[in-house]
């Protein structure tokens, strides 16, 4: 399998209306925050777990029924997210906690968060297995600098799929808990495009509708800082309606 930084120079090349679906992480990450945190280490981790069929109706409100009805769900155990549900049309529904994230998001350890996701196929095969490593790890006791210096290590390695053109992630659930900023949810869409520079996409800009931070790193000091880490960034889309079809303050 091709890492991911190794496909990414070319198709950083293609303009911004050729990758409008290309897309994990979340509105959360996008908002501005202090670097200061008050979630400074792991809480016991029965903080993190959630009741198995809360956790399954929950990941699957993520998108409508048409989407999650066939998808896979994932759930989490004590050692990383694990099947609870086989699917069949490509798509995986999960809880994300704040672990799923880079590590030095000032609500990484914040047991709150409970972000309803649904990554689509494309997603599923090149992003997932990055979010699955990340939490695996930190239930696993590793540290931050250890989880930043496996995941570089295994960029170099091609140990990951090269990301797929397309990758984007549903967010739409009413009973997510995405940050402790402001309000604490939003229904919104998330592509995944490995660029660097948010403005090919007029994101954040006075009115725009779409938002956009770092995959790898919170703040884009740090991002900038780690050059052996590929171009990705998230990009976020507001949406008017919940998942089941309410519509959204």
């Amino acid at each position: 399998m091709r890492v991911l930084g190794r496909k990414w120079s070319s198709l950083s090349a293609i303009t911004p209306a050729a990758i409008c679906l290309l897309g994990l992480l979340s509105l959360r990450q996008l908002r501005a925050q202090s670097t200061e945190t008050q979630y400074p280490r792991m809480a016991p981790i029965e903080q993190y777990l959630m009741d198995r069929n809360a956790e399954i109706e929950l990941a699957r409100s993520a998108a409508t029924e048409a989407i999650t009805h066939d998808a896979t769900i994932l759930v989490l155990g004590r050692h990383g997210y694990e099947t609870a549900v086989e699917g069949k049309n490509g798509f995986v529904c999960m809880v994300e906690r704040g672990l799923v994230g880079p590590s030095d998001w000032p609500d990484y350890w914040n047991p709150k968060i409970r972000g309803a996701d649904c990554l689509n196929p494309l997603a599923a095969r090149s992003i997932l297995p990055i979010a699955k490593m990340r939490t695996a790890m930190a239930l696993d006791g590793t540290s931050r600098e250890k989880i930043i210096e496996s995941i570089s290590e295994a960029l170099r390695e091609r140990k990951f799929p090269a990301l797929e053109p397309g990758a984007m992630g549903y967010m739409m659930a009413k009973g997510s808990y995405l940050t402790d900023q402001g309000g604490h949810n939003a229904p919104h869409l998330m592509f995944f495009v490995p660029l660097s520079d948010a403005n090919t996409w007029g994101a954040s800009l006075p009115g725009s509708p779409v938002g956009s931070g770092p995959y790898w790193f919170f703040s884009e000091e740090a991002s900038q800082n780690h050059k052996d880490f590929p171009p990705l960034r998230i990009f976020t889309v507001r949406v008017g309606k919940w998942s089941d079809g309410t519509p959204a303050p």
